[in-house]
């Protein structure tokens, strides 16, 4: 599957491995819900820090269709709720 991260590019990162993002994606909504604004900022660089170990980033020429988005570092809370679905960040996990 392909990832983005807003303003950095894309990953390739297999299907398989979403469940590891799944404890940070969790940690993140209980942040958020909390109003955790620091935890917040440091769990959102830990899930953005995964992605790039878990995945292989495209070269930055290569445009494929996204099939997951996922915020820029600096994303404020509010930017980050707009992206969210009912399961968070990483669907389906």
């Amino acid at each position: 599957m392909i990832v983005r991260i807003m303003g950095e590019g894309q990953v390739r990162l297999e299907e398989s491995r979403l469940p590891e993002l799944d404890k940070l994606d969790e940690e993140l909504l209980a942040e958020m819900d909390n109003g955790d604004g620091p935890g917040f900022r440091t769990t959102l660089q830990a899930l953005l820090d995964k992605v790039h170990e878990l995945g292989e980033p495209l070269p930055d020429d290569s445009l494929e269709p996204s099939d997951l988005i996922l915020p820029s570092p600096d994303a404020t809370l509010e930017e980050v709720r707009d992206l969210l679905t009912d399961d968070g960040l990483i669907p389906g996990t």
